[in-house]
Formats: structure tokens, C-alpha cells, sequence
């Protein structure tokens, strides 16, 4: 099992996203982590794509398993990483958008086993619930932008409970070590 040490304050951050095509009338909303909400099987229920920042520049005592990226599917032990949620909980309806990062992705948890390994990660005052149902549904897909590797592609379909990923990030350049 993977655990974390604190290493730095929160710099790695979710800078902007956009739905690009959708069939609904969502866009992007950065959800602030001061304000409690919980999150999960049917929360939300609109077209909006929504992110969140988790747990920031923390180094990883141990690899961690990941569905897209990393080094043969894994994030090295001592590599230091910023922990982001991305979801959509619709009730119906397609988008294709984006999300943007002030630091290189690193990798993705996209499905519920390799979620559930890396909620140590999580440390917000955030409710996860359904827990069982996080991770992308068939015919959903997320790839990072292969020109702009600080971009996260989604291409989400949306019914009940919706789409719930983990995105790692490098640490910013300018974030301070303690």
C-alpha cells in the first residue's frame, strides 16, 4: 500500500478547462474544497464538467499504480505529486472538454480499483460517496494532450452515476519544499 508524507503547500493547481462539444448546456466549474460538498452517484445531476484539487505536493513513499500514463503504468516511489479529481454526473448527454494544470500530468486513476488504492491521496473536506461506482463507464475515454501534457482530454458520456477519475500532477516549478 502506497502512503504519503507531506512535503510543500498547495501549488499544483487546476488552472482552467472547457467543454468543447457537448450535447447539453454545461461548462467548466473549479469546485472549491473550503465549501463542504460530497461528491458522487448523482450529487450534482447537470451538464457541467467539475474539478477539484486534493491532496498537494506529496511524495509517494511507495509507486502507485495508474490506468494512463506513467512509467510502464506506474508513479515512482519518491516522485512528488499533486492529486486532482475530475468528474461529470449528468443524467444524460455527451462532452468532449478539456482541463488544465500548472504542472505536467503525470497519470491517471481512471477506474475504481486504482482509485480506491490512491485515496490517501484525497485529503480534502470533500464526502466521497458510492465509492464502488468512481472510474470511467464503457465507451468513455480520457488521454492527455500529447502538444500540452499540462491538458487532460475527456470524451464522456453521461448517465447515473457519472464519470469519477484521479489525476496526478508533477509539483509546480515554483512550489516551496518545507
Amino acid at each position: 500500500m502506497a502512503m504519503a508524507i507531506t512535503t510543500g503547500h498547495a501549488h499544483a493547481v487546476i488552472i482552467d478547462g472547457a467543454i468543447t462539444k457537448q450535447i447539453g448546456n454545461g461548462g467548466f466549474v473549479k469546485l472549491d474544497t473550503e465549501t463542504p460538498f460530497s461528491v458522487g452517484a448523482d450529487t450534482f445531476d447537470t451538464d457541467n464538467l467539475y474539478a477539484f484539487d486534493e491532496d498537494q505536493n506529496i511524495m509517494l513513499e511507495d509507486a502507485i499504480r495508474v490506468d494512463i500514463g506513467g512509467e510502464d503504468g506506474q508513479i515512482a516511489a519518491e516522485t512528488v505529486v499533486a492529486s486532482h479529481y475530475v468528474f461529470f454526473d449528468s443524467l444524460d448527454g455527451v462532452q468532449v472538454g478539456y482541463v488544465d494544470f500548472d504542472a505536467k500530468i503525470l497519470g491517471v486513476a481512471a477506474f475504481q480499483d486504482t482509485m480506491a488504492a490512491t485515496d490517501f491521496l484525497a485529503n480534502t473536506g470533500v464526502n466521497y460517496i458510492s465509492l464502488e461506482l468512481r472510474g470511467l463507464e464503457p465507451g468513455d475515454y480520457v488521454w492527455i494532450d500529447e502538444d500540452i501534457p499540462e491538458r487532460l482530454w475527456v470524451y464522456w458520456a453521461g448517465s447515473s452515476p457519472g464519470d469519477y477519475i484521479r489525476v496526478f500532477t508533477e509539483k509546480s516549478a515554483g512550489a516551496l519544499m518545507m
